[in-house]
Order: structure tokens, then sequence, then C-alpha cells
């Protein structure tokens, strides 16, 4: 199970590195991903506040709902502030597509099951978000805004990394 989630984590960003090769995506395509990577984490955030057993992993998931819905807020305020309309691409679709398949084997477990299982996911979703906003997103973006707002944001996606992998090394200890 737990390869399982990692691997829906880190392919549903490997579209990504693989149209890159092709063709960098548009500020339109990003946005569209910059918004879908967020409301992966919200859904996610959303189902560990509510069925988390851990108060740490609970907590954790309310902390994504809250800082990713802000970062979604900014995406929002700044696609429309530049009249540029997100455009759903392979890469927003995987990742769609990568966080329902992460919700359905979640709402399959519970207890410490579901704790490990959520973070690890946290874990393999951020590094492969920070992957894809380095390589991809923020040498793609031609708008300067929508770069900055991209640079802007990266230090939150560093420390939702390091906070859950925490969590990944305090949860292992109780294993």
């Amino acid at each position: 199970m737990r390869n399982f989630i990692i691997t829906v984590a880190a392919s549903s960003l490997v579209l990504l590195s693989g149209h890159a090769a092709a063709q960098a995506p548009s500020d339109a395509q990003i946005a569209a991903i910059v918004v879908t990577a967020n409301q992966v984490d919200i859904d996610a955030g959303k189902l560990a506040e509510a069925k988390g057993s851990n108060a740490e992993v609970k907590a954790f998931g309310k902390q994504m709902v809250t800082d990713h819905s802000g970062v979604n807020k900014q995406a929002v305020a700044l696609v429309t502030k530049l009249k540029v309309t997100p455009e759903d691409n392979a890469t927003s679709k995987s990742l769609k597509a990568g966080g329902a398949d992460n919700i359905r084997n979640l709402e399959k477990l519970s207890g410490a099951a579901f704790d490990k299982a959520y973070v690890d996911h946290e874990v393999a979703y951020h590094q492969a978000v920070l992957d894809a906003v380095d390589k991809t997103l923020i040498p793609s973006a031609q708008n300067a805004e929508l770069k900055a707002m991209l640079v802007a944001v990266r230090p939150a996606f560093v420390a939702h990394l390091e906070h859950a992998k925490m969590l990944q090394a305090a949860l292992a200890k109780k294993s």
C-alpha cells in the first residue's frame, strides 16, 4: 500500500517533466497545474483532519488545508488580474486523477495505518511538487508576476516537506 501511494504521488508529476522535455507549459497551463496541485493537498488535508488518529497528523492536515487554500486564493487573484484562464492539460489532469486515487486509498484505512499512509504521501507529494516548481514551473513561467508568486510560495512547500518528514519519523518510532 505504501509503495502504491508513493507511486501515485510521484507519477502525478512525472507527466510534468515529460511534458517539459517536449514543450514548456504555458502560463495558462502553469496556473491550472498550481491550482490543481494545491486542491489535491487541500482534499487530502481535509480527510486527514477528519480521519487522522494522531493529533499531530490531524493538525498537519488542517495546516495543509489552510496553507494550500491561501496559495490557491493568491493564484486565482493573480490569474484574474492578468486575465489568464487556467488551461487544463495532461499534468493537471494527472494530478487530479492521482489525488482522487490517493483519497480512495486513504478512505479504506483507519488509525495508525491511515496516519502513516497520509504522511508518507505528503512527503512524496511535496518533494515531487518542489521538483516540478524548481525544474519546470519557475523556469517556464513567462509572466514575471506568476514567476514571482511561484518563487514566493516555494519556501512554504519546503517547510511542508520538512514538517511531513518529521511526522514520518515520529510515526515510524511509534510503530
